[in-house]
């Protein structure tokens, strides 16, 4: 809150005289009603005290300019019951008694607190205030309203006797100086907020906190219905799908952010092509559904989608599973012969995965069958005929290998008719709420267990995390989940470790093991800090706003991590 005390000149007067050393010595007495200054030969001011004899009748008075505050008037220490106010010029223009400037005081904290209460009651949210010993201080109606704790019970008393104190932001605000805003907590387990915390300081030093909520527990639970019925939604329409079969091949690829729909816009065009395709993307983003939407979009029912993953042949086996061979080719081959995989994905697709992982030789003869859609199988004389088309996929920086001689300039080319860019997960977080509930749904079903609800800190805990194994690893997160959720209640602690203790996260401290881990990191995280602090301390010369200004923080909250460091203060 904003607010301004009246200055001195407010209540200042002008029944002042202000005589030389001459006249007070001359023996005239002064003027009564009229208060008597005198600027001695230091150029100070006194006052000269009526009736009092010789220079003990003398005491020193302060002069101010008269736009001083009330509060800093009511500052001023002395034994005179007058302050000169001095105008533009430097000369006094009037006094002020310092009786009247405690009445005025008095008046401007009555009127600020009556506004201050004011304020409080038409905010219209519960308002908590504790000072230094973590008391409340104050405690508006929607407070009441929101905790069912009456003003009377909880004034004066400490925060965490009504409340758990892991659960206090306002109690962590106090300690640690930091401000948050926006931020959703649970005060209390039956209650969800939305909350703005921070500490209140004065000259440099942190006196207490304030924070705002908003209740929004009514929301959070409209969510998890929501969630619930969605769940049962999506598991009713995979019900239908196996009955009938939707016509759009992209529907499988969930989730509505513009970067996803960037990217199926892409591939809907590559599937109306016959075009050669590449697909690139991080490891876990889905290019084989992307590559078998593709199939599906363009190849009639029933065609061949054959797949193989480049990085898990054997490079002396890789000829023989990609064009196939005769028999008696090789010893120790099927007498049979056998079929290579573009001959399987005749008239339909040949999806070639991690194709940055093919050996180079083999890069040479795929090249060929690009080019010219013919290929000899191993240890045979009759030409065939490539009739499939193919798409290729890599998590790999594949012009970065070419600068390597590790991929063919010419085969990259060949390939790279149509690009498409799959985009990671962390780059479309909107869409996690709906693959949770995609999975939730899928996995329910998988193990025979019906999910209730996901509570909003395992999904804030999700959100929060930035998914470098992609879509996969959000799968196995939500499967590890239901797996674990034996009673149909997911808990945040079923979370894998390092979902749990992403920043941002609400969910609960993982395990011990990894809580005393997180504890050493921590600890060596703050010896770093306190060696910073130092070194910047000695570089301003014990200038703490010089340190705290270089930090973009403020001097309290410099105050608090010293204190918290064990620095001197």
């Amino acid at each position: 809150m904003r607010h301004q005390l009246p200055a001195g000149c407010s209540i200042m007067t002008q029944d002042f005289a202000l005589w030389t050393e001459e006249e007070a010595g001359s023996g005239i007495l002064p003027q009564t009603g009229i208060v008597t200054f005198i600027r001695n030969a230091e150029g100070l001011y006194e006052w000269l005290v009526p009736g009092a004899p010789g220079n003990s009748g003398r005491i020193a008075v302060h002069a101010v300019p008269e736009g001083t505050g009330l509060d800093e008037l009511a500052a001023i220490a002395g034994d005179c019951p007058y302050a000169l106010l001095t105008g533009t010029s430097g000369q006094p223009c009037g006094i002020v008694r310092m009786s009247d400037v405690r009445r005025e005081l008095a008046l401007a904290y009555r009127q600020l607190k009556a506004g201050f209460d004011a304020a409080l009651e038409a905010s219209e949210i519960a308002i908590t205030v504790i000072n230094e010993h973590s008391e409340v201080i104050a405690w508006t109606a929607d407070a009441e309203r929101m905790f069912g704790i009456r003003r009377e019970d909880i004034l004066g008393k400490q925060a965490s006797d009504f409340f758990p104190r892991e659960r206090l932001q306002v109690l962590r605000t106090l300690h640690t100086g930091d401000a948050v805003r926006q931020m959703q907590h649970q005060p209390r387990q039956d209650i969800h907020a939305m909350i703005n915390a921070r500490p209140i300081e004065l000259d440099g030093k942190v006196i207490g906190a304030v924070a705002a909520e908003i209740d929004i527990t009514s929301q959070i639970r409209m969510n998890k219905q929501l969630f619930t019925m969605a769940a049962k939604v999506q598991h009713l329409e995979r019900e239908v799908a196996k009955l009938s079969p939707t016509s759009d091949p992209f529907a499988p690829i969930k989730g509505t952010s513009a970067a996803l729909k960037t990217s199926v816009e892409t591939a809907r065009k590559i599937g109306s092509t016959q075009a050669t395709a590449l697909i690139l993307g991080e490891s876990g983003v889905g290019k084989e559904l992307y590559a078998r939407a593709i199939h599906d979009s363009r190849e009639k029912a029933g065609a061949p989608f054959i797949a193989i993953n480049c990085g898990a042949i054997p490079p002396s086996l890789f000829e023989s599973e990609l064009f196939g061979y005769e028999r008696g080719a090789f010893s120790g081959a099927d007498p049979r012969g056998k079929k290579g995989k573009i001959e399987m994905a005749g008239g339909g697709t040949l999806f070639l995965d991690e194709i940055g992982e093919m050996p180079l030789d083999m890069q040479v003869k795929l090249l060929r069958v690009l080019q010219e859609k013919k290929y000899y199988a191993v240890g045979g004389s009759a030409l065939k005929q490539a009739d499939c088309r193919i798409v290729a996929a890599t998590n790999r920086d594949l012009k970065a290998m070419i600068g390597e001689n590790k991929f063919r300039e010419d085969l990259y080319y060949r390939l790279n008719v149509v690009t498409l860019d799959v985009p990671p997960l962390r780059h479309r977080k909107s869409d996690i709420y709906e693959l949770i509930q995609t999975f939730l749904s899928e996995f329910s079903v998988a193990y025979g267990r019906f999910i209730e609800a996901c509570p909003s800190e395992v999904v804030q805990a999700m959100m929060s995390y930035d998914w470098p194994g992609n879509v996969r690893e959000l799968r196995n997160a939500v499967e590890r989940l239901v797996i674990l959720s034996s009673d149909g209640e997911l808990k945040p602690e079923y979370l894998p470790g390092p979902v749990l203790s992403a920043p941002g996260s609400a969910a609960p401290a993982a395990p011990v093991k990894e809580a005393q881990a997180g504890a050493r990191l921590q600890s060596m995280k703050d010896e770093v800090e306190k060696q910073k602090i130092l070194e910047m301390l000695e570089a301003e010369k014990g200038n703490k706003r010089a340190v705290a200004k270089k930090l973009d923080i403020s001097r309290a909250t410099l105050y608090n991590r010293m204190k918290r460091l064990g620095l001197p203060l």
